[in-house]
């Protein structure tokens, strides 16, 4: 039985892969529970984990270095699946030190933590929006991406490039997985797709930021759960790496497009509510999955239609739990 640690392990993506490993596996899971959204839907996604043999919480910010040498010193970890981060684009342009504080100083501890207990397997989070407003689609991992747009992606790729020291300074395996728009059952309450369900739902506007022409590139949070778990597979049989690798579906869709399929998921009209465009947004998102098809057999699978399906049976069911 291997032992899993988990930073984020009580998010939305986290506690979705916590979910896949806790059977066959130990689990340690590092979260804060912040304020970012409201804690009590973190306890919620945990709430049948803690019930677990093979689960073990820990309430720590990956900002405490003291806290995070602890549970390393406690724990035989094999292998790290590194989520816990600030995110979102617009709030890392109105707060940007917190986001380098946690993002880049809280990764620094758990990439030192890693060093100093010898762990030598690691999966990071990255994001698509290292790409910036990338002119070249689909986006390949190969792109020069020294153009970032928001604090968000700034401290991402900063992430890319000192894990890349870890490795080559003590062999420490790492794999970043750039996400591409996740979305599904328990996604955050701030992103669009969450709030645009709600808002049809319950007859308000929806908040539409520019003509509904830019593309994203939206990924089922199974797709990327199973991505993670192929890429944690090939990571344990390789000596030396140190790889990048776009998880998208790799078929984006402009924003009128996705609020239409909400739409007909649900059945109802939604109101639009335009507004100017924000900034950091970008134009497109856009991923080119051929590497992590051919080196870790990653295959997306879920349409968008399906996808959005799932969620919205899945936003109906917390909302009769709650009556």
């Amino acid at each position: 039985m291997k032992t899993y640690l988990i930073t984020g392990g009580a998010g939305f993506i986290g506690s979705h892969v916590v979910d896949s490993l806790i059977d066959d596996n130990k689990v340690i899971v590092i979260d804060n529970f912040n304020t970012f959204y409201d804690p009590k839907l973190k306890w919620k996604n945990i709430e049948k984990h803690l019930k677990h043999e093979n689960y073990k919480l820990e309430q720590v910010d990956i900002r405490n270095g003291e806290e995070i040498n602890r549970i390393f010193l406690e724990n035989k970890i094999d292998i790290i699946i590194h989520l816990a981060a600030m995110a979102g684009v617009r709030p890392s342009i109105e707060n940007p030190i917190l986001y380098q504080e946690v993002n880049c100083i809280g990764s620094q501890n758990i990439f030192e933590a890693a060093k100093n207990t010898n762990v030598k397997n690691i999966v990071f989070a990255s994001s698509s929006s290292v790409y910036g407003n990338n002119k070249k689609v689909p986006f390949k991992e190969t792109d020069i991406v020294d153009n970032a747009i928001s604090p968000y992606a700034a401290t991402k790729k900063a992430n890319e490039v000192m894990g890349h020291v870890y490795h080559s300074l003590y062999n420490i395996n790492l794999a970043f997985l750039r996400f591409f728009t996740v979305y599904g059952p328990r996604q955050r309450p701030d992103l669009a797709i969450n709030k645009f369900v709600r808002n049809i739902l319950n007859d308000e506007p929806i908040p539409v930021y520019g003509d509904g022409t830019t593309y994203r590139d939206y990924t089922y949070i199974g797709d990327i759960v199973n991505g993670i778990l192929k890429t944690v597979k090939w990571l344990e049989n390789q000596e030396n790496a140190y790889e990048i690798f776009n998880l998208g579906r790799s078929e984006p869709i402009t924003l009128n497009e996705m609020i239409e399929n909400i739409e007909k998921a649900l059945n109802k009209k939604a109101i639009i509510d335009r507004k100017p465009m924000q900034l950091g947004d970008v134009d497109m998102t856009y991923a080119d999955v051929n590497k992590a098809k051919e080196i870790i057999g990653y295959n997306p699978t879920t349409s968008f239609f399906d996808g959005v399906s799932k969620f919205i049976e899945w936003h109906k069911d917390m909302k009769l739990e709650e009556k």
